[in-house]
């Protein structure tokens, strides 16, 4: 499936800010897990924090999905639709297969 020029804008362009500022929030839990595990911290407590952090990542996948299928699907040109739709559909397959 071919790929967006890098010249092309993107789907989350308007929201690239709040969602730079998403990702290093979760950095930030990803370092904070870390902390727990050098700290020996009881295991339920960072499993928690593991499944805080996949639900994080989980919102910050589908609002791109969302984004993606607004601006490069539908708002893409009519005969790229089908070859994106297919590449958008991957996409989700590989989100729910984890685990």
């Amino acid at each position: 499936m071919g790929r967006m020029a890098a010249t092309e804008p993107r789907g989350y362009t308007a929201t690239k800010d709040q969602l730079q500022k998403r990702l290093r929030r979760i950095e930030g839990q990803v370092r904070g897990i870390q902390g727990m595990v050098e700290d020996d911290r009881y295991c339920i407590d960072v499993i928690t924090q593991i499944g805080a952090v996949q639900a994080a990542l989980d919102k910050v996948a589908l609002g791109l999905l969302d984004e993606h299928a607004r601006h490069c699907v539908i708002g893409g040109p009519e005969d790229k639709q089908v070859d994106r739709t297919d590449e958008l559909m991957g996409a989700v397959a590989r989100l729910m297969r984890r685990g």
